[in-house]
């Protein structure tokens, strides 16, 4: 893991963040003292690839748009029963 200091960071941002998606960790330090660390991230999941993985593993109910039963209505209406 390497070390720089804020001056170089802002001076050299392009070419550490190449070599942090290479997978190295950079520390930047501000007069020696460590204060963050540059990582890469996880690569992200195309959302395409996934799209349609789940088909099947719901179904929706054939009454999902039916009313709400009266006592229910009334309690999200905050109204008594």
């Amino acid at each position: 893991m390497d070390t720089v200091n804020i001056h170089q960071a802002k001076t050299h941002l392009s070419q550490l963040l190449q070599r942090v998606e290479l997978g190295e960790e950079i520390v930047i330090a501000n007069r020696g003292v460590p204060v963050a660390k540059l990582v890469p991230i996880p690569h992200q999941i195309d959302r395409r690839s996934s799209m349609g993985k789940d088909i099947g593993l719901f179904q929706v109910p054939a009454d999902f748009n039916a009313s709400l039963p009266a006592d229910l209505l009334a309690a999200f209406e905050g109204e008594e029963v």
